[in-house]
């Protein structure tokens, strides 16, 4: 039987899924973490439910590699390594010389590398993470694919920004956007419950995890995206600011003496919604609480979700559906309930009943001008099928 895995690298994890083909069953899962850090683990899940779990040195990611391998064989998830015809790996920053998924030689690799500026917490460790695989797996396909690479279809009168042009010429800066596999899985989803060809919808997918999102997706191209030259900007997200006028920072950083490094790490790492409650980054902890800052932080986000999608409906000049996904999109139905009264005076029904559980539907009614959804997103699987695509292994 032939099997793909989906990777997912990160600056210090490691999430794979191993999927058999063709049927694209996921026969395991798991993740190692705090790889080259302290107290390091290795999780595995198989298809059975079973799951096991160990402390383990994880210096780095080729260890982290030998450990799947390892796992995969002493659960008998493979009989052989042979077994395993490709592996994918999501990549955050594919810049504008990946404007699709891509075979991963020793030439493109050093491309990934050659883009950390535009991801440095990410690329970089994918890197590694392909390395290891090519290291290890010397015959097997590589398959990149890249969070950017759905936004490349972007107008520029969307993706530039409004500093001189000579910068975009100069150093490509331009908005890239992200969760462009998460936005890719959920739109074609979505049309496929809609019972319509996507090409002639008008979407809004909001991804919103610890990550958060905006994608306009018009005729299955993506519109518009909130995400820009980073992920930082768009909307309020768990620690990260979202958009901030930038004599702001400035401002800041000579009251408090910071230098840019350090006032990017604050804009990354204690804002969103965790500097304004002052209590946490999750949702859920923030909707439990009673405290004011709490709350507010709540507004705020679903204030700037509001914003964003009315600004596309009216660039697109219309909108079939809102589709919520990922953590707070998925499990939030507070957040969910907001965002859809928002849009009442449009024509959007919400099925408030039907929004109290989570899991993939409807959640407006059924004769809503604008229908609401829930579509639980799977990156993996997209992954997967890009490794078949590209490695012609259908």
């Amino acid at each position: 039987m032939k099997k793909v895995l989906a990777i997912n690298s990160g600056s210090s994890s490691f999430k794979y899924k191993l999927f058999a083909l063709p049927e694209e069953k996921v026969l395991a899962e798991g993740l190692a973490d705090r790889v080259g850090l302290d107290g390091s683990t290795f999780e595995i899940e198989l298809a059975n439910g079973d799951k096991h779990s160990k402390e383990v040195a994880i210096p780095d990611q080729e260890t982290a590699v030998n450990l799947l391998l390892e796992a995969l064989r002493e659960y008998k998830v493979i009989a052989d390594i042979k077994e395993i015809v490709g592996v994918g790996h999501r990549i955050v920053a594919g810049g504008e010389a990946f404007p699709d998924s891509a075979l991963i030689d020793e030439s493109n690799l050093q491309k990934v590398r050659d883009l950390k500026e535009y991801a440095p917490l990410h690329n970089p460790a994918e890197a590694n993470g392909i390395a290891a695989f090519m290291k290890l797996l010397p015959s097997v396909p590589e398959v990149g694919v890249f969070d950017t690479a759905f936004h490349q279809s972007l107008d520029p009168v969307h993706f530039m920004y409004s500093v001189p042009y000579k910068y975009y010429e100069k150093y490509k800066a331009r908005k890239y956007g992200a969760h462009g596999t998460s936005v890719r899985y959920v739109s074609a989803r979505a049309s496929e419950m809609l019972g319509k060809d996507l090409k002639d919808l008008k979407l809004v997918v909001c991804h919103l995890g610890s990550g958060a999102s905006v994608t306009a997706v018009k005729y299955g191209k993506s519109f518009d995206t909130s995400m820009g030259f980073s992920p930082l900007a768009g909307i309020t997200m768990g620690t990260r600011s979202g958009d901030v006028d930038p004599s702001l920072l400035q401002y800041i950083m000579e009251k408090e003496n910071l230098d840019m490094d350090q006032m990017i790490d604050i804009l990354n790492h204690q804002s969103g919604l965790l500097g304004i409650s002052e209590i946490s980054s999750d949702m859920r902890d923030l909707e439990n609480s009673k405290d004011e800052k709490a709350q507010l932080a709540r507004k705020i986000f679903v204030s700037r979700v509001v914003s964003y999608i009315g600004s596309y409906v009216a660039e697109m000049q219309g909108m079939d559906a809102i589709v919520f996904t990922a953590g707070i999109g998925e499990h939030d139905s507070n957040v969910r309930e907001n965002v859809m009264k928002s849009f009442a005076f449009l024509g959007l029904d919400p099925d408030l009943e039907a929004n109290k559980s989570n899991g993939e539907k409807f959640i407006s009614q059924p004769d809503s001008k604008i229908k609401a959804m829930i579509i639980p997103t799977d990156e993996e699987l997209m992954i997967e099928r890009d490794v078949v695509r590209l490695a012609h292994l259908d």
